[in-house]
């Protein structure tokens, strides 16, 4: 599908790309356009997100979740590293909704197998759709609930979806054990949810990201099982 792109929109993204030092292809940049005005066009139908605004949409949205690509990078390599084969990491992003992060993930890492999960049907749909649309064979929707997922997965993410503590314990059955960690994307510091987890999982790194373009705190709070 192509799509007619907004250049002042392309430049910012590019720009911002550019200052989170993630050596994106053209390839890589079209693919996040031609996500973005998906995600316009399907979201007059479906409410995949509550922001509606193309220029609100590049800064809260991708380039909100394209600041955590390195610190995902780092991670798959260290995995790698500690003997997984290349291409085999499995991502699941919980309550991904309009695919934020995890298609953005998908785009910037293609070696890492990326599944969205989410209970709201429409919005599997859309994701399997963006992978089709994209040419992403690393991207899949998956409609459920989290708890009822069992296969293994290496990384856990999400981003505005809910407490820790929730995150953690709906999530825990689908963890790859014992190397999986969890990503989650937060504003500030969740000192509270931090309080709060389960004895079962624990903090290992609380990692502050810049967003470009956006003056907010953003954090990932990276955790692991005790």
């Amino acid at each position: 599908m192509v799509v007619p792109h907004n250049d002042a929109l392309r430049s910012q993204l590019q720009a911002g790309a550019e200052a989170l030092a993630l050596g994106l292809g053209d390839a890589q940049i079209t693919q996040l356009m031609d996500f973005l005005a998906l995600l316009q066009k399907w979201n007059k139908v479906y409410n995949l997100t509550s922001v509606r605004d193309p220029q609100e949409m590049m800064t809260h949205h991708l380039l909100d979740s394209l600041a955590a690509v390195a610190p995902l990078r780092r991670h798959v390599a260290a995995l790698e590293q500690q003997g997984m084969a290349a291409g085999t990491v499995r991502l699941l992003d919980v309550g991904s909704g309009g695919g934020l992060p995890g298609v953005v993930f998908a785009i910037c890492c293609p070696g890492v197998d990326v599944s969205c999960v989410d209970t709201v049907g429409k919005k599997a749909a859309f994701i399997q759709q963006a992978a089709v649309s994209l040419k992403l064979r690393n991207l899949h929707g998956v409609h459920a609930r989290v708890e009822t997922l069992t296969t293994p997965f290496d990384i856990i993410s999400c981003r505005a979806f809910a407490s820790l503590q929730d995150f953690v314990t709906w999530s825990q059955g689908a963890l790859a054990t014992p190397h999986g960690v969890w990503l989650a994307m937060k504003g500030k510091h969740p000192e509270d949810e931090i309080a709060a987890l389960p004895a079962a999982a624990k903090v290992f790194h609380v990692e502050q990201l810049t967003v470009p373009g956006l003056e907010a705190e953003r954090c990932i709070i990276w955790l692991k099982p005790a």
